[in-house]
């Protein structure tokens, strides 16, 4: 006989009762365990932006669309977590166009690591479409889905995993929805609108020859339109710029002449400093990737929250798009021209620059604005001495191939290896500097970049993160 026909009905009855105690007993446990979420891991929130980055690296956007792709992603984990933490503030309403978000049901339970889980992955393949299967990384995609949902959904009631899930994939459908009205949703195909008769002459930007990228166009010319995350940052002032001039005793000369001095002497350290920042779309996260990166290995170091994580990449994201916004409005009103064009016409017509010019004019530089909107909003969150290694491209093969007219074509390697900072403010400087070691930026487009940089992190900060 079965154990429960063994036992007498009254003895019956007192074991289904304990069996049926101990399973609510396990649920309402459960429950207590996701009551107060605050001090949740990030490791869903890592985990997701890791692959995020997979496929930048294997999309070749442009740096501009990445930046783009990163706002949404990273303001969609805000918007998932948001309510984890009843002292933190939803953006809606501080936003631009953002005026309605899902929100939970009352009085119900949720789990916030699914909901940011669900989150991710929908707003991830809402953006990236059919990318995610033309990258080849479907099958890792996928494989990351199903271990998340399988370990943050065991023990719980399968109606707290449902509600998760689904409120998840709202608020990233709303935000998408939202994305698309911006200005940029078609950028990963418009990239090179053609323009012409673009301006020429003295001070001008002219295609390169050799360059990261052919075009007869510059990138993406109307992106400066594009709507801000930030208002604020929409009505920055267009920085000014120095007056053009021949004169080896103007400014203007001078800048340029700098640039050329210090390439001609480049030691070994210094081209490693260029091939580190030197994030070509093609071969790398972009710009705002390395940026994004840097979050990651913040949120890691500093074993942040599943909230603050959250918060990091939104602030991150938001940064670095509203970057490229605002830089790309200043490029195209002064369509200012890059080193070699203006270093070959007075200084030396044979130089050319340590690193292939990207297909697009040169003031400010796009690196040191986002690099210095990221390195404000990490401070705000981390503090001004935050010691780190940033491993973003750890041993990596920075070759790249450069066949100058008249020249025979060769093939420059660096092997790059982590590097280290004692500040998130010095990742910004060292970056700009990268780019006046690659020849291919100016002192000028660097030190206003970092100070327009600065301006937009700090409106990004402004916002209201608290209740």
């Amino acid at each position: 006989m079965t154990l429960l026909y063994r036992l007498s009905s009254s003895r019956l009855f007192i074991f289904l009762i304990i069996v049926l105690f101990a399973s609510t007993s396990c649920e309402e446990e459960d429950f207590k365990n996701i009551k107060d979420q605050r001090s949740e891991s990030a490791d869903v929130a890592t985990a997701w932006a890791d692959m995020t980055l997979k496929l930048l690296n294997r999309s070749n956007n442009p740096p501009t669309y990445n930046a783009r792709i990163l706002g949404y992603i990273g303001l969609t984990m805000y918007e998932c977590a948001v309510h984890a933490d009843p002292s933190k503030k939803s953006l809606v309403g501080q936003l631009e166009g953002l005026d309605y978000l899902p929100v939970p049901i009352a009085a119900t339970e949720h789990y916030w690591p699914l909901v940011v889980h669900a989150g991710q992955e929908t707003i991830i393949k809402l953006i990236f479409g059919s990318r995610v299967k033309e990258a080849g990384i479907a099958p890792q995609f996928n494989e990351l889905s199903i271990n998340i949902l399988k370990e943050k959904s065991h023990r719980l009631p399968q109606a707290t995993v449902e509600r998760s899930l689904q409120l998840g994939k709202d608020i990233a459908e709303a935000i998408f929805a939202w994305s698309e009205k911006d200005g940029g949703k078609d950028g990963r195909h418009q990239r090179f609108e053609d323009i012409r008769p673009f301006p020429k002459g003295p001070s001008y930007w002219i295609p390169p020859q050799v360059g990261q990228t052919p075009a007869r166009s510059p990138m993406h010319p109307q992106w400066g339109n594009n709507r801000t995350f930030a208002k604020a940052n929409g009505l920055i002032p267009i920085p000014a710029i120095l007056p053009y001039s021949t004169n080896p005793n103007s400014e203007y000369y001078k800048v340029y002449k700098e640039v050329y001095d210090k390439n001609v002497t480049l030691t070994q350290a210094e081209k490693e400093i260029a091939a580190w920042w030197s994030d070509d779309p093609s071969e790398t996260y972009s710009p705002a990737g390395h940026s994004y990166n840097l979050a990651t290995l913040t949120i890691k170091q500093n074993k942040a929250s599943l909230v603050k994580a959250a918060e990091t990449y939104a602030r991150v994201g938001m940064a670095v798009a509203d970057a490229f916004i605002c830089c790309w409005k200043a490029k195209m009103t002064y369509f200012n021209e890059r080193p070699q064009t203006y270093i070959n016409a007075n200084i030396d017509p044979k130089w050319h620059p340590f690193w292939p010019e990207p297909p697009f004019p040169a003031f400010p530089s796009g690196h040191s604005t986002q690099s210095a909107a990221t390195a404000t909003v990490l401070t705000d969150l981390f503090g001004e001495s935050f010691a780190f290694e940033d491993n973003t491209h750890n041993n990596q093969d920075r070759g790249f191939f450069a066949a100058w007219p008249g020249e025979t074509g060769k093939y420059t390697t660096l092997i790059v290896k982590t590097r280290s900072y004692k500040s998130f403010w010095e990742t910004a400087e060292e970056s700009a500097y990268s780019r006046f070691l690659g020849g291919i930026h100016t002192r000028q487009d660097n030190e206003v970049g970092l100070s327009e940089g600065k301006k937009i992190g700090t409106n990004i900060n402004k916002l209201t993160w608290n209740n």
